[in-house]
């Protein structure tokens, strides 16, 4: 868990910019994807995320599905869960010892050591700045970062409107990856979301 981590949108990959703007993404050096949809079209859901694994297969990355155990076990994937959305114990035992589970523990430290008794891979904190998916997400801080730099010995994931300006900051307090979403994907074409993958992964260099 070390780098650009990019999470899909539906909205800004609609009209057939998922697999090429991930490809592109991939290219640029993303080596952790995040297939994140909230529809209910479980067939089109499917195919997406299948798609996907095969992208993230090529490249040597790491594909993981948002909220949905199912789907993750049915394609042998790791999960991300928030706090709502399933139980971390419950997603360990389904899909092994190996799957990546990371959780949502927003701005506490608490959410976080819950997360670990329950054997996670990693622990992802935000939102740390302004963020278009979730602008009301609570605020956390790079002193929150810091802190749990300290006392955690898992990768630590920061989300929440990170972008090229921004995120230096955050690995400088202990993010191993950075979660981006509209900084990488809310481009005009995949050439420009390969460019933006490279400014990222510059950021870790």
């Amino acid at each position: 868990m070390h780098g650009l981590y990019g999470i899909t949108d539906t909205q800004l990959l609609a009209d057939g910019r998922l697999l090429p703007y991930c490809k592109a993404a991939l290219e640029g050096g993303m080596r952790i994807l995040q297939y994140r949809d909230k529809s209910q079209d479980a067939q089109r859901r499917l195919d997406e995320a299948s798609a996907l694994q095969q992208l993230c297969f090529q490249y040597g990355a790491q594909l993981l599905i948002n909220d949905d155990l199912a789907l993750a076990t049915q394609l042998g994937v790791g999960v991300h869960l928030g706090q709502e959305d399933g139980n971390l114990a419950q997603a360990r035992q389904q899909l092994g010892a190996e799957a990546i589970i990371g959780a949502t523990c927003h701005a506490s430290l608490d959410l976080a050591k819950q997360a670990i008794a329950q054997q996670v891979s990693y622990i992802a904190f935000g939102r740390f700045f302004n963020s278009h998916t979730k602008p009301a997400a609570p605020t956390a801080t790079p002193e929150l970062l810091a802190s749990a730099r300290q006392q955690f010995n898992l990768p630590l994931v920061a989300i929440g409107g990170i972008n090229l300006d921004n995120g230096g900051q955050l690995i400088s307090q202990g993010a191993d990856a950075l979660a981006v979403v509209h900084a990488l994907f809310a481009a005009a074409s995949a050439s420009e979301v390969e460019q933006r993958a490279r400014a990222f992964c510059q950021l870790f260099a």
